[in-house]
């Protein structure tokens, strides 16, 4: 492989400024509704990104190391099903792309087992923090001497299209974290269509799911015994007061987090500890809460494995392997595009 070289590509995106005002729309209209509601994707700021490492470092949040599990003991297959892919191709070549990258500890995983196999690849992150990316290679910089790095400040899909427009060889897309368990069914469906469109035939995908289990285990994860789970959950809160100017006594919310049978998710939800009522500055409005109402922020969908395989099959996949934890309790899915 060629000597090392860590780029960053920043594709168009929202301004500061665009994102803010998603931001306070979002805010105004999850409020506004009944029951109301915030997104999750704003847990993520420094703060809650901070909070986040910290929760997935705690004994109850299996998630994290059940993955690294996997990956730590199936790098040298997934690399031969890799390398396998790329026997017809005329630029026998990979571009291992990951959607939300991280800190990179578990993609770095499949690294090593990428260069052991002495295969030909790019490394190309794609995440719209340009903070997250500068330390995700300045990570990779002092690990490595003879990786090509290209990370990519941008939406998913806009990245993917460009890499694919601006690249040859075999596209390896990593998902991982069981973030796929945040979409709710028609927004899962959604996403798996575009990313679909997105690649080539033949591409592979390797996309993480938290599998169904004992409900006490999941609880548990979702609930933990420091109460890390609750102050990454008020901090979106904490947010809302800094950045747009609200009024949140958090000390008056708590955190709470059953799981639903029905759905097959964990859900979250901020829940009032009073009557109350909240300003916000930016949107000037001011928000009632009664005693024990609920603000839902997120879902975190569990899977059986028929119905990963249904997924895969329904979006214009093939299921080629899985790959689980010795324990049964997550599952990384390898799927090929077919077109």
């Amino acid at each position: 492989m060629e000597n090392a070289t860590y780029d960053i590509v920043r594709l168009e995106h929202e301004t500061e400024e665009e994102s803010r005002r998603e931001f306070i729309s979002d805010v105004l209209e999850g409020l506004s509704a009944s029951p109301k509601r915030l997104p999750s994707r704003y847990f993520y700021d420094s703060r809650g990104s901070e909070l986040f490492q910290e929760i997935t470092k705690l004994p109850e949040y299996y998630l994290t190391r059940a993955e690294y599990e996997i990956l730590k003991h199936n790098g040298a297959a997934l690399s031969s099903v890799v390398a396998e892919s790329l026997a017809d191709l005329e630029n026998p070549a990979v571009n291992l792309i990951e959607l939300g990258s991280g800190d990179g500890h578990k993609s770095f995983l499949l690294i090593d087992a990428f260069l052991k196999a002495d295969i030909d690849f790019e490394y190309a992150p794609i995440d719209i923090s340009e903070g997250a990316m500068e330390t995700l290679l300045g990570s990779l910089s002092k690990k490595y001497d003879s990786v090509r790095a290209r990370g990519l400040i941008s939406e998913y899909f806009h990245g993917l299209n460009w890499l694919r427009e601006s690249n040859s060889g075999r596209n390896f897309v990593l998902f991982l974290g069981s973030n796929i368990g945040n979409f709710s069914p028609d927004t899962r469906h959604g996403f798996l269509c575009r990313l679909w469109s997105a690649l080539n035939d033949g591409d592979l995908v390797l996309i993480g799911f938290d599998l169904k289990k004992d409900v006490r285990t999941m609880i548990a994860a979702y609930n933990d015994s420091r109460n890390i789970t609750q102050e990454f959950n008020i901090n979106l809160l904490e947010r809302i007061n800094r950045e747009l100017d609200a009024d949140f006594e958090t000390g008056a919310f708590e955190h709470y987090g059953p799981y639903n049978p029905d759905l097959g998710a964990m859900e979250s939800y901020i829940i009032s500890r009073r009557d109350q009522e909240v300003h916000i500055g930016a949107v000037n409005r001011s928000f009632t809460f009664t005693e024990a109402e609920p603000i839902h922020v997120e879902y975190s969908y569990k899977f059986s494995r028929g119905e990963i395989e249904e997924l895969a099959e329904n979006n214009g996949f093939e299921p080629v392997a899985s790959y689980s934890d010795d324990s049964g309790r997550f599952l990384d899915s390898l799927w090929r595009v077919r077109k």
